[in-house]
């Protein structure tokens, strides 16, 4: 998706949110007419029927008649393609649109192509009930037919292109590379590299914690609160904005750079659940410790890295390319003679062979063995622990 950061004036972001609240009260409107549909029921009104009430509550309602017909139609649109999806098995379940989280609606059609570029830098799209708005020419524009304009928590305003740009050639060089994503290191490369993705610094931590703390004693619905929370979204922006910039900058170069790229296969969104509550059968209504504080930290640093924005960019990028390798026991192998056991693994940046001495950065001794896709069929050289069998006791004679 080709996104461009809009900057609308101060009565064109007052449009913009009018026309997102539009889209999103149409969205809302008919997922509960879906969601109240039972077997003992008529069946929920399809698109058809819809566009045939929309065009009722506009000549009843003034607020909804100031807004577009575009962009409403089309929110009723993309909610029926929702809800084909969710049936067909590839998405989740439609859910509710609220405001400040989910600020957007879409453009189609010839409407979609009423733009114009003011120079090298700066261009502008005529947005229906709106106007011309500038948005800022950071890439070369996608002959798109639709485009979507959206909000983020932080008040940016980005002009998004639904198109997936071609994918790049492989170099025909034969290397072959193998990724190992961690926490301390985003991604090690079997090449030796070692690649961090960028955060917040020490200093916006420091903000960024203040600010948490300031928001826990402010009154909730007060305009304070409103100013803080801003504020804190626009740290969190600026963190997804690095992210996704070194996602971006890291997957072109390793798909202009190799011809096979092989990654784990982890199921992050299984890895990244929070951990259920363990009931005290002691005491009726307590629960247990389950580690939920160590788990929020790690579910953290697995997203604040980009595991899985990674493997995707990749994919996209380097269509064919891309091979997933089971991960079991890659960091426990060694990378020179295939030996296999828990103690190879010293700590966390230290990985030493207790069969052959081989010592070496443990993210990159486990991205070899991702190369050489010896996660299937690495060998257990370490004999299995046997428990001791105990001695029968004879009963003795009294």
């Amino acid at each position: 998706m080709s996104r461009f950061r809009m900057y609308p004036t101060s009565a064109q972001q007052v449009s913009l949110l009018e026309q997102c609240g539009h889209a999103r009260y149409v969205w809302n409107l008919a997922l509960e007419q879906w969601s109240s549909w039972t077997r003992d029921t008529r069946h929920a009104p399809n698109f058809t029927v819809q566009c045939r009430q929309l065009t009722e509550a506009r000549a009843v309602f003034g607020w909804l008649r100031a807004g577009s017909q575009t962009v409403q139609q089309q929110a009723l649109r993309d909610f029926d393609q929702a809800v084909k999806n969710f049936y067909a098995g590839t998405h989740r379940k439609p859910t509710w649109r609220k405001a400040g989280l989910n600020d957007g609606f879409r453009i189609v059609g010839s409407q979609a192509s009423r733009m114009l570029k003011l120079n090298r830098k700066w261009a502008k799209v005529n947005v229906p009930k709106v106007g011309w708005v500038r948005f800022r020419l950071s890439r070369t524009i996608p002959d798109a037919k639709s485009y979507r304009v959206t909000r983020d928590r932080a008040g940016h305003w980005h002009l998004a292109f639904a198109v997936r740009p071609e994918p790049i050639p492989a170099p025909g060089t034969g290397e072959v590379v193998g990724i190992d994503r961690g926490i301390t290191v985003s991604a090690a490369l079997s090449t030796g590299d070692l690649l961090t993705c960028p955060r917040l610094s020490e200093r916006e931590q420091r903000r960024l914690k203040h600010l948490q703390q300031r928001l826990s004693r402010c009154r909730r619905g007060s305009n304070r609160r409103r100013r803080v929370m801003a504020a804190i979204a626009k740290l969190h922006a600026l963190a997804r904005d690095r992210r996704r910039d070194w996602v971006e900058k890291t997957s072109t170069d390793l798909a202009r750079r190799f011809d096979i790229i092989r990654v784990e296969d982890l199921p992050i969104a299984q890895m990244t659940r929070r951990p259920k509550p363990k009931p005290d059968l002691s005491r009726p209504g307590a629960s247990m410790p389950n580690g939920r504080r160590a788990k929020a930290g790690l579910n953290r640093g697995i997203l604040a890295n980009g595991w899985g924005l990674l493997v995707q960019r990749l994919e996209h990028k380097a269509a064919a390319r891309v091979e997933r390798v089971n991960p079991a026991f890659t960091s426990q192998t060694c990378s020179a003679c295939g030996h296999r056991a828990p103690e190879n693994r010293e700590s966390q940046s230290v990985f030493r062979c207790a069969a052959c001495g081989h010592r070496a950065n443990a993210d990159v001794n486990a991205a070899i063995n991702i190369a050489a896709g010896r996660a299937v069929r690495a060998r257990r050289e370490t004999p299995p622990r046997v428990s001791p069998k105990r001695e029968p006791q004879h009963a003795t004679s009294a």
